[in-house]
């Protein structure tokens, strides 16, 4: 089994596209409504681009109309770090894959959506996987 998080920089460049790897590996964010999954409604499991690791059930996504797809609830909190990012200015909850420390999103609560949760976790699509059901 891999330990990804002994991956230099250099095999994630070989494993990954320039865009994936400016996403996942440098906490890069895709533009919005432009992303594969950003309004995809089929069913299946979400995978970490990066490792492979299921993160998110599509039963949990959701329409925030925000331009990224959305999840109230991740498949398994072992899945996902969460972790404080204050960066461009902002404090916000940057989401990572818990087995290969990749960026994955945010997490945002408090929105008011129509959901179990009182939680978004804005994700990006290039950092995702769907296989459907």
């Amino acid at each position: 089994m891999t330990d990804f998080k002994l991956i230099s920089d250099d095999q994630w460049r070989e494993r990954l596209t320039p865009e994936e790897f400016h996403v996942l590996r440098r906490a890069g964010t895709e533009p919005p409504h432009v992303g594969e999954y950003t309004d995809t409604t089929t069913e299946g499991v979400y995978s970490c681009r990066a490792c492979g690791t299921e993160l998110f059930r599509s039963t949990e996504k959701f329409d925030s109309h925000c331009g990224w797809p959305s999840f109230f609830s991740p498949l398994a909190a072992d899945r996902i770090i969460e972790r404080r990012d204050t960066s461009h200015g902002m404090i916000r909850v940057e989401v990572l894959c818990a087995a290969c420390e990749s960026h994955l999103g945010h997490v945002f609560e408090g929105e008011g959506y129509d959901t179990p949760t009182d939680l978004r976790y804005c994700i990006n699509s290039i950092s995702l996987t769907l296989t459907p059901r």
